[in-house]
């Protein structure tokens, strides 16, 4: 059973209620259609699940729900929270702007939040430095103007983003690389290429990725793209981008198709210069979802795999050389 999340790549947590799914803090499911979800708590996204016990758990979910007394809702969408701490949000008949309300608010509007106060933080303890350093020569004062300096260029330069393509080697990027990122139309699954910058200082060097890859790369490169997030009402102006396309594939294919009308510094495809990346976001998740219920659940499952081993490579990365030896070789 899987306990990272496909996205963000940190642990799921644990609940004690759904004894045939202990996984998560938080579980979304739709029993009509036996769907059910783990909400990462700390990225906001939606892990569906590809676990063949998933209708048991949707059971399990529902009886509960019904038995929880504390709970909002409107006509199509529930929310509950057990008495042990595990939340619950039943899936009824929504429309696709209200269903996309509950989804993607949370997770675009936490990005927004932690964006406004990460900025005002830093503006305020580079100014509480300055003024100490103007009013008593503090080394402290200097200190805290330099943390906070420090800390935002690491948000940048951090390479946070890491994702792992067919050839099997790991790739890192930073929020700075993302930012380079370009898109192509292309004939394959996906419907698009993705070029990758190679290096920090070396933004020119271009890695493509196609078909599969280019998946795995633009669901990775996304959240850094558009880790300002976005408010209730912009969630809603992607939803009728989408709707006004018919259907997230279409809507994912033309996106592609008009790469020429995102220019950036005198290149065409940036990804940065695309005017709905929300919605792109939004429809990717839904396209991927939708191939994976179609019979297609592997994707799910070797999304799983990937996001837990990543996770324990970045787990690994701040340990000191030949950590894990020494745990293997007194395990026990």
């Amino acid at each position: 059973m899987y306990q990272t999340c496909m996205f963000c790549k940190k642990p799921l947590g644990a609940n004690e209620v759904v004894e045939t799914f202990p996984v998560g803090r938080r579980l979304a499911f739709d029993a009509a259609k036996g769907r059910l979800w783990v909400v990462c708590r700390t990225c906001q996204r939606w892990n569906l699940t590809p676990l063949e016990e998933r209708w048991e758990a949707v059971e399990t979910c529902e009886k509960l729900f019904r038995g929880t007394r504390v709970r909002t809702s409107s006509e199509n969408i529930g929310l509950a929270r057990h008495p042990e701490g595990l939340e619950l949000v039943r899936i009824g008949k929504p429309l696709r702007p209200e269903f996309a309300a509950w989804r993607y608010g949370d997770q675009f509007g936490r990005r927004r939040r932690r964006s406004i106060v990460y900025t005002t933080g830093t503006f305020a303890a580079v100014a509480a430095g300055w003024a100490l350093m103007g009013t008593a020569g503090s080394l402290v004062g200097l200190l805290g103007a330099n943390i906070a300096t420090y800390g935002n260029v690491w948000q940048w330069y951090g390479r946070s983003v890491r994702f792992r393509p067919s050839d099997g080697w790991l790739r890192r990027m930073s929020r700075l690389n993302a930012l380079h990122t370009l898109i192509r139309p292309d004939s394959s699954d996906a419907g698009f290429l993705v070029g990758v910058s190679r290096g920090i200082f070396r933004p020119r060097e271009t890695e493509w990725f196609a078909g599969e890859d280019a998946q795995r790369a633009i669901n990775a490169i996304l959240p850094a793209v558009n880790h300002e997030g976005g408010s209730l009402k912009s969630v809603r102006s992607a939803v009728s981008e989408i709707e006004s396309h018919g259907h997230p594939e279409r809507f994912v294919h033309q996106a592609a198709q008009r790469w020429r009308e995102y220019r950036r510094g005198g290149t065409f495809g940036h990804l940065i210069g695309m005017p709905h990346r929300l919605a792109f976001e939004m429809a990717l998740h839904e396209e991927e979802e939708r191939r994976a219920l179609e019979g297609e659940l592997w994707r799910l499952e070797q999304a799983w795999r990937e996001a837990e081993e990543i996770a324990a490579i970045a787990d690994d990365l701040l340990l000191p050389e030949g950590t894990s030896g020494f745990v293997d070789r007194h395990r026990g």
